[in-house]
């Protein structure tokens, strides 16, 4: 039986095939890829990202995928945001000033503050602090993720972030608005953790398709 189709947004940014690779391992239909009207036809979506910001939305609107990735997040399907995918969703952020984000969580990306080495580029464990968020169920109060950033995303809501880190004082690690998931941490290299979190998410995606 083929599991649900998955759509991970190729953009031509970084190394995708990491998130890919593990979608497909947990049975996900996964496909990496630049076209709009597959994104438009998926059950879920993943938007990934590493690097910069700005340079990271100059290449999504560059690549025409603005508009699906947007009525992605409007139609109602399992969508998730992962490390500047996640922080792509905000308005703004700090990293690159002048860049507009997509808006979708209400807020800005800012630098994480405190005494520490920027990025925070390590393992650390996660408080899940909302009860019933489905991408935390099984896996723990305080599963442990691995992380490479030096910003985090600081909506206006504080009731949509579902996760935090301790680095340095609190960092906000995991968000939810609706459909929309959002996680700072690279799920596809946090190990059984990850795994987890990504097989609820293509759980998510089954239901919905």
């Amino acid at each position: 039986m083929t599991g649900p189709l998955v759509a991970v947004c190729d953009y031509g940014i970084g190394n995708l095939h990491s998130a890919h690779k593990a979608l497909v391992r947990l049975g996900a239909d996964a496909r990496l890829t630049a076209d709009g009207s597959l994104i438009g036809d998926a059950a879920a979506v993943v938007l990934p990202g590493v690097g910069a910001f700005g340079a990271c939305m100059a290449a999504l609107r560059a690549t025409g995928l603005e508009d699906p990735v947007r009525a992605a997040v409007s139609s109602g399907r399992p969508f998730l945001g992962v490390c500047v995918g996640t922080q792509m969703l905000f308005e703004s952020s700090e990293e690159d000033p002048g860049a507009e984000g997509l808006g979708v969580i209400p807020g800005a990306v800012r630098w994480i503050s405190g005494d520490v080495k920027r990025p925070q580029m390590q393992w650390n464990q996660v408080l899940a602090g909302r009860s019933g968020e489905a991408l935390f169920a099984g896996l723990g109060a305080r599963p442990w993720f691995y992380f490479v950033h030096s910003l985090h995303g600081v909506p206006h809501d504080p009731a949509l972030v579902t996760a935090t880190c301790d680095y340095g004082g609190p960092v906000n690690a995991a968000f939810r608005s609706g459909n929309v998931a959002a996680v700072q941490f690279h799920p596809e290299k946090s190990a059984g953790a990850g795994l987890g979190l990504l097989a609820n998410f293509v759980a998510l995606a089954g239901a919905a398709s």
